[in-house]
């Protein structure tokens, strides 16, 4: 991985329309049963103004905008050679069915050690209108090629 990749900023993606059944299958995917992930009068019942993403959601929208670094040939990122090692979510709103998202990736720090590259990546998640819906923290370990 290109250490010189630390600061780097990735143009914002092109909108994520999210839909009731991407929101139903992930809640499915992850066990989540409450109504207002699969029921939109059970979601507006509490306030909501439609089907509810599960909190963990976001890292549908997010791997979408890291995969601008993935792919990117000057990164040097072999993904078969990288693992999770962190994921954090900040949420300023909830994510709905028939929100149209953009995201902005940052790449805020790569850091070498002993072969592994850990490369900590931050995905600005925000609505049409450009307000933000949720903050997403990934570390990635990228490990080099004797490892």
């Amino acid at each position: 991985m290109d250490a010189s990749y630390a600061g780097r900023t990735y143009p914002p993606t092109a909108p994520y329309a999210v839909g009731r059944e991407h929101l139903r299958e992930f809640a499915a995917a992850v066990g989540a049963t409450h109504p207002a992930h699969h029921d939109v009068a059970a979601a507006r019942s509490l306030g909501h103004r439609d089907v509810v993403a599960t909190p963990t959601f976001a890292v549908v929208i997010a791997q979408r905008a890291e995969a601008q670094l993935i792919e990117d040939p000057g990164a040097g990122i072999d993904f078969s050679r990288v693992v999770h090692a962190d994921e954090r979510f900040t949420h300023h709103r909830p994510i709905y069915a028939g929100d149209e998202l953009v995201t902005v990736l940052h790449v805020d720090a790569v850091v070498e050690r002993a072969g592994l590259a850990m490369v900590t990546t931050r995905c600005e998640i925000a609505d049409a209108a450009g307000a933000p819906v949720a903050t997403v923290t990934s570390t990635l370990a990228v490990r080099g090629e004797g490892l």
